[in-house]
């Protein structure tokens, strides 16, 4: 093995060491948060905005998609379509319970 492979072997442990060191952060985050009393909607958009950042990380690095834009696309489009087709399919039928007359 040449001096620039055993570089980039060693840069790249690094950067995976310290992108695990990260979601172990942003994971203690949102432990500490899960004891404070905060308002629910705070509550849920910082650990929401928290779980994305970690799942993009993840999605980068630990599965080498960082440098596979077409991959990433392909990864990614499709699960956002069949997210938000779901959401447009429950959210009107969850509102539906607000108005029903066992919940007055």
């Amino acid at each position: 093995m040449d001096a620039e492979a055993a570089h980039g072997q060693s840069s790249g442990n690094k950067l995976y060491l310290l992108v695990w060191f990260g979601l172990l952060i942003l994971t203690a985050i949102e432990v500490f948060l899960g004891y404070e009393r905060l308002p629910l909607n705070l509550m849920l958009v910082l650990l929401m905005g928290l779980s994305i950042i970690k799942a993009a990380l993840i999605i980068f690095y630990f599965m080498h998609l960082k440098f596979e834009r077409t991959a990433l696309i392909l990864t990614i489009l499709p699960a956002m379509v069949i997210v938000i087709s779901l959401l447009s399919i429950f959210f009107p039928d969850a509102l539906r319970l607000l108005t029903h007359p066992a919940n007055r």
